[in-house]
């Protein structure tokens, strides 16, 4: 049967904003575990949206009690594809991530919903869901607890990743806007015969 996932949480930043930080949140400290990240396509459809894919390099350590089942030399790196569907007329981001590898042991389904909250327009809800499978016999129920609880670890790390990378992104900005502030040096006016400067 697997077990499915589902949650909803409210992001206390306009879309635009979590947009960005999606795009920039690797690495952070609290995702230690994605190793690397690589766009394999991006196109912009003539309906103005933008769609991606990515590889993503992550490390999988096994619990104790699967380590003595499974082969000491079964690979410790996961490898996730990640496809993802802009659209900035509607204020939406959709990504749907599944693992390559490791598939007979389990398999994990994830699907995203960013989208802007009508209600407050400076709030974003993410809707999350997930389903986890395996197709070891006998194994299934402890396989798919282990998945769901260690899903349940890597989304709460991953919120707290989007978090900080909308942290940064934030003091960036206000960064900017101070610098936008600051009073421009009084300009000396050309002489006649003086040529003012010019900017490429």
């Amino acid at each position: 049967m697997g077990r499915y996932f589902h949650s909803e949480v409210d992001i206390k930043s306009p879309w635009h904003q979590v947009l960005a930080a999606f795009w920039q949140r690797y690495p952070n400290p609290y995702s230690t575990h994605v190793l690397t990240e690589d766009v394999l396509y991006r196109e912009v459809t003539s309906s103005n949206h933008l769609l991606s894919r990515r590889l993503l390099t992550k490390t999988n350590r096994l619990p104790g009690w699967a380590e003595r089942v499974f082969p000491m030399h079964m690979a410790r790196a996961v490898y996730v594809l990640e496809d993802s569907i802009v659209d900035p007329q509607a204020h939406t981001l959709i990504t749907k991530t599944w693992n390559l590898n490791h598939n007979t042991l389990m398999t994990v389904v994830e699907r995203c919903l960013f989208e802007e909250n009508h209600g407050r327009p400076s709030w974003t809800k993410l809707r999350r869901e997930a389903w986890i499978s395996t197709a070891v016999y006998g194994l299934g129920r402890p396989i798919q607890e282990f998945g769901l609880a260690r899903f349940k670890s890597n989304q709460a790390k991953a919120m707290r990743g989007l978090e900080y990378s909308l942290s940064k992104l934030q003091t960036s900005d206000q960064g900017e806007s101070s610098e936008k502030q600051k009073p421009l040096p009084p300009q000396a006016t050309p002489t006649p015969n003086q040529k003012p400067k010019q900017f490429v």
